[in-house]
Formats: structure tokens, sequence, C-alpha cells
């Protein structure tokens, strides 16, 4: 298992960028019900790993922050869901 992905938040931010393209701040703060605070602490940890990349943007006059996954941090989910399944079979064999 990923040990970056062991964190319930980090998990939730990874699994709503697996199913889209580029997700606002606001957005993932919420799919991780989450504060922005931490958020943010999260975040830094996918960026610093290469799990995840930011755009900063703004959209009409208001900055904005977006975020989506590498190819680096698709293949991590991948293999970490692969290892929880080896898991439950194992556990249930």
């Amino acid at each position: 298992m990923d040990e970056m992905l062991l964190s319930k938040v980090r998990l939730s931010i990874v699994a709503e960028l697996l199913a889209a393209e580029w997700v606002p701040f606001g957005e993932l703060c919420e799919a991780a019900c989450t504060t922005n605070g931490n958020l943010g602490s999260h975040l830094a940890k996918l960026l610093s790993s290469g799990y995840i990349e930011e755009e900063k943007r703004f959209v009409g006059r208001r900055p904005q922050s977006r975020y989506r996954l590498t190819a680096k941090g698709r293949s991590a989910i991948l293999r970490h869901v692969e290892a929880l399944q080896e898991l439950v079979e194992a556990a249930s064999g």
C-alpha cells in the first residue's frame, strides 16, 4: 500500500481528481470534508510527492487554484487499490 494514500483526506483528494481533468480548491475542500488549512497541508504533500499538479489562474477577477492528478499519481492510486483488493482477497480466502 502507498503510505501517501493512507490518509483519508489525501485519498479523498486523489479519488476526486481521478474522475476529473481539473478540480478547483473549493470543490476539493467540499469533497474531502475538511477545512481550507487542512486541505492546503495535504495538497502540499501530494504536490511534493509529484502525485498532483497545481495551476493558479484568475477566473474573472478572482484568483483560483485548481489541481489535477499526474501520471505518477494515477499509477499510485491504481497500485494502492490493487494492494487493497489483494488484502481483501487474502482475508476472505
